[in-house]
């Protein structure tokens, strides 16, 4: 085979058609200045803002008076913005002279910037809540050379973005876990282009330092990092010079072939660290369970039972008893041990000046306890005091917490899946052609993915994935592209077309030129785009996170108070002595009535307030067939003012189903079916799938009438296949051709009025009309649709009558996108978009102020759902999508959009409503703990009683939530009779 790779044609060694990415925007112009320049060269980019752009001409200018400056390697200008960036050589050119150069041209440079900026990712643990990552980032950006820092608490990463030169990643890493949380480095500097090798014959540091020096003395390699302990290399290198294979070749020439080296695929550390920390906190449970199961049987149960009672009450020493004894023993490794977590939390919290639920914990239950400890030795020092302790509250709200931790690790483990599901794409390995200088195929070698370079011609077989994106330079098949398109269909690739990275191709040999490898295909582009919509935090409320910024001080200051209000006047004698309960002093006095602030105060109910209606909701939603992922959907669910549907899949079942079959000709149904069963018989299409299985049926219909078995079909020959318009063969002695019209045209077969009004009259119903010729004239034709699904427009009706409107965003085109929308009662339709223009069309609705929900079903719907404020996947759509998305419908079925939203309007009102009770115990129940009542009434609130209103505080917002429970879902429904929607809101 000879393969002509230099076809000036199809420019496939063409620079700038290389380096333009797929999903270019289209408002930027890019143009690649030809003079050459030393490859060795380090080169810098300087962006400006441009004035006074008013045309393509003006673009032009610039880039005419920039190309005549030696040292200037490219320029790209948006016409539409007026930024442009200019990509240079330091040593041949400096900004300064290229500012002055656009501005002798008359264009004003409005904006000048020369900052080098390097960025870094960078794993975090130890995070609790928002307060965490809040004080994180403030500490990170108090850094000198951070220029911007963004800390994600749901992915547990950073992003930092910072001047090399001041700063590096080491320091960074050091501030981190100065703030008090852990820190791994995840990537740092450009590693779009860097591969990482395993080493072998490597001994010493002599070896190593002639490796690296040989290495960064070749042509496209920027950076060397070794490692001689893991022997190991790590290079980046520019894939317009060089590439992971060419480097590993350039390793094995050093000293003869003394040294070997390997693609070394790093563990992925995420899953590794998650699993860790899952078992963490599963074991400090048990662990806590441990002592707390004990501790309360022997509070709570035994107690009441009178063989233990009585021996529990037995008097060690003094009011000493032994029930005392052991829950003292029993609760105090819980708080030290198993809560030392809450103490270090709340240590480094307190030092960033924040406040956060570490620091409620550890309050509430060194309160409890310490109370405890004091009422333990007033009972050995007095034969009289009687006081309650609450060693079980203390060690049962940390078993608690740490149940809630635990359950939470659980949920948050699958939030990064999509990411590794997105990357799983790309096909491990490709068979790469070896050609000889003529352009014939010497051999074929399986290679790892990763190790294709630019300009390598790969071959890929029927079934199998596109390894990245190219430029087919031989072979004709379908290509299945619904990953970026969203079409469903799959589409037809011959020479010059280009395909796509991660694509199925469907039917035929492809040989396919490398144009676009690592970071720069299609797919890594997408990976790109989920992975930084996945670190972006919304600004979601934390009610509970907030109110504790000023609600734990106030307490303590409240607590503080009250305890000199009640010291200071008993002992200058203002009230009288009986006021002071027998076997206690005046210190005594106002320390329970302080104590008793800080007992009755305690916020555990405003964290119960939020946990427990997002529990109980979400396993609500989930026995009605929505699943919700977590309190960050539900919160951000009820302000949806705006969802935005994918069509195929998503408004439409998804896939395509002959509607209507019409015969032109005399030939029998039965004939009919017989000659395009035996056409298509051989073809992959999915239209083509979908006519076998309805013509099949058709046949077997027509044999059980007239009580026959003969379902012979002659088998087509010559089956030719043509990409985009139809198949062709012979059956029997007939020539058959099934396809579009642009199939009968090429073979001269007329399409008369009758036949081009049927195909009229389908194509304004979204469908596509498929002919079928028996020699050179059309027999018949059928129609073939995605259907709506029943269920769209009554719910697009029914989001309308909640105040929500509707908007379909599609890779497919407009005439079958605008039928679609019509037919479901969608008035705004934005059709032809790829998957990133759908996440720049959901930013331009929240632009406007509104909250916006994505529903969709596709890999290519990954970018939108992550982009949008709340995206919902449907459940028979890829794992991507539902991975990516907030909420998942399980059934597949559009009402259950409607019921995510209703749900969680009821359950952010519900939330408010436990906020109420929470901080209502509080308003009440703090003035009466702090004795007002007492003066007058003689009533006070000791510890214990204190104790009990926190508990009933906690239960009522328990039980508040717990009315979740009997939600029930709006539903929408079709009278038959009458032919009207009805809705049916919840109760």
């Amino acid at each position: 085979m000879n393969i002509n790779v230099g076809d000036n044609k199809m420019e496939l060694n063409g620079r700038d058609d290389l380096k333009r990415p797929l999903l270019e925007p289209s408002d930027s112009v890019c143009v690649t200045i030809p003079e050459p320049v030393d490859k060795l060269e380090k080169k810098r980019t300087v962006m400006f803002k441009i004035g006074n752009i008013k045309c393509a001409s003006c673009v032009t200018s610039i880039e005419s008076v920039l190309g005549e400056i030696n040292g200037v390697e490219s320029v790209s200008v948006s016409p539409i913005h007026g930024h442009a960036a200019i990509e240079y050589v330091p040593k041949l050119v400096n900004p300064k002279l290229i500012k002055e150069t656009i501005e002798d041209a008359g264009f004003p440079v409005k904006e000048f910037s020369e900052q080098q900026i390097a960025v870094c990712r960078l794993r975090i643990k130890g995070m609790a809540c928002t307060s965490c990552s809040e004080s994180l980032e403030r500490a990170l950006k108090f850094l000198d050379g951070v220029k911007k820092a963004v800390v994600g608490l749901a992915l547990e990463e950073a992003k930092v973005h910072f001047d090399p030169n001041i700063t590096d990643s080491d320091r960074i890493i050091e501030a981190i876990e100065d703030a008090g949380f852990g820190a791994d480095l995840i990537s740092s500097g450009n590693e779009a282009n860097k591969v990482h090798l395993k080493l072998e014959g490597v001994s010493s540091v002599e070896d190593m330092n002639t490796i690296k020096s040989y290495l960064e003395s070749a042509i496209g390699v920027n950076h060397v990092e070794m490692d001689l302990e893991e022997k190991r290399a790590t290079v980046n290198y520019d894939p317009d010079f060089t590439g992971p294979r060419s480097i590993i070749e350039a390793v094995q020439e050093v000293a003869h072939g003394s040294y070997k080296a390997s693609l070394y695929i790093p563990p992925r550390q995420r899953e590794t660290e998650q699993h860790h920390e899952i078992n963490n906190y599963r074991n400090q449970f048990l662990l806590s369970c441990l002592f707390s199961v004990p501790l309360f049987i022997f509070s709570m149960v035994l107690p009441m039972l009178p063989p233990f009672g009585d021996w529990l009450e037995y008097k060690i020493y003094n009011m000493f008893t032994v029930g005392l004894l052991l829950r003292w023993v029993l609760c105090t490794p819980v708080q030290f041990i198993v809560g030392r977590r809450f103490y270090k939390g709340s240590y480094h919290a307190l030092r960033l000046k924040s406040a956060n639920m570490d620091v409620l914990v550890a309050m509430g239950t060194n309160a409890a306890y310490f109370y405890s400890v004091y009422v333990a030795i007033k009972s050995l020092s007095s034969d009289t005091f009687k006081g309650q302790d609450f060693f079980e509250t203390s060690a049962m709200l940390i078993s608690f917490i740490l149940l809630g931790k635990y359950l939470e690790v659980l949920a948050k483990g699958k939030t990064s899946d999509a990411l590794a599901k997105l990357t799983d794409l790309a096909p491990d390995s490709a068979c790469l052609l070896i050609l000889d200088d003529d352009g014939n195929v010497v051999s074929e070698v399986a290679i790892s993915t990763q190790l294709i370079q630019r300009n390598d011609i790969i071959k890929i077989i029927p079934g199998e994935k596109v390894p990245v994106d190219g430029i087919v330079i031989d072979g004709q098949s379908y290509v299945n592209e619904s990953m970026i398109t969203g079409e469903a269909q799959p589409i037809a690739k011959k020479p010059g077309d280009k395909v796509i990275g991660g694509t199925m191709n469907e039917n035929g040999c492809l040989l396919v030129k490398a144009t676009h490898v690592g970071s720069e295909t299609a797919l890594s582009q997408i990976v790109q785009l989920v992975e930084a919509a996945q670190l972006a935090r919304a600004p979601i409320q934390k009610i509970a996170d907030r109110i504790s910024r000023f609600f734990v001080p106030a307490i303590v200051l409240t607590a503080f108070i009250t305890w000199l209000g009640w010291l200071i006047p008993g002992v200058i004698g203002i009230y009288p002595k009986h006021w002071i309960p027998k076997g206690m002093d005046k210190f005594e006095l106002a320390l329970q009535f302080g104590i008793s602030v800080l007992v009755v105060a305690c916020p555990c109910a405003l964290g119960l307030a939020t946990p427990t209606a997002v529990m109980v909701a979400t396993g609500k939603g989930a026995s009605l067939g929505v699943l919700i992922k977590g309190g960050n959907a539900l919160e951000k669910a009820h302000k949806v003012k705006a969802i935005v549907f994918d069509k195929t899949g998503t408004l439409t079942v998804g896939k395509p189903e002959v509607v209507n079959v019409m015969l032109f000709s005399s030939v029998s149904m039965e004939d009919f079916c017989d000659v395009a069963i035996a056409a298509e018989a051989n073809s992959q299409h999915p239209i083509a799938k979908a006519f076998l299985e309805h013509a099949r049926k058709l046949r077997q219909k027509i044999e059980s009438n007239r009580q026959s078995n003969n379902q012979h079909v002659t088998e087509a020959k010559d089956f030719e296949v043509h990409p985009g318009t139809g198949v062709s063969g012979k059956v029997g002695d007939k020539m058959v051709l099934v396809g579009n019209k642009r199939l009968m045209q090429t073979y001269n077969v007329t399409v008369g009025p009758e036949i081009e009004g049927y195909i009229s009259e389908h194509e304004q119903q979204a469908r596509t009309c498929v002919l079928v010729s028996i020699d050179g004239k059309i027999a018949g034709a059928f129609a073939v649709t995605d259907p709506v699904k029943p269920e769209a427009k009554n719910v697009i009706l029914y989001l309308h009558s909640m105040g929500i409107s509707s908007i379909m965003v599609t890779g497919d085109n407009w005439a079958t996108a605008t039928a679609i929308a019509k037919e479901v009662g969608i008035e705004k339709v934005i059709a032809e978009m790829d998957p990133i223009g759908k996440a720049d069309r959901i930013k331009d609705l929240q632009m406007r102020g509104l909250t916006v929900a994505m529903v969709g079903d596709g890999i290519n719907d990954s970018p939108a759902l992550v982009a949008a404020d709340v995206g919902m996947a449907i459940g028979a759509g890829t794992d991507v999508a539902i991975e990516a998305a907030d909420i998942v419908l399980i059934k597949s079925n559009l009402e259950d959009v409607v019921t995510a939203i209703d749900l969680s309007r009821k359950t952010i009102s519900r939330i408010w409503l436990n906020y109420v009770w929470a901080l209502g115990y509080n308003i009440l129940g703090v003035p009466v703990a702090a004795g007002i009542l007492y003066p007058f009434t003689g009533v006070r609130l000791p510890p214990w009683l204190a104790g009990a209103c926190m508990a009933a505080s906690s239960l009522s917002v328990v039980c508040s939530s717990l009315l979740l429970q009997s939600y029930r879902k709006s539903w929408v429904f079709q009278d038959t009779k009458s032919g009207h929607s009805h809705c049916s809101k919840s109760t």
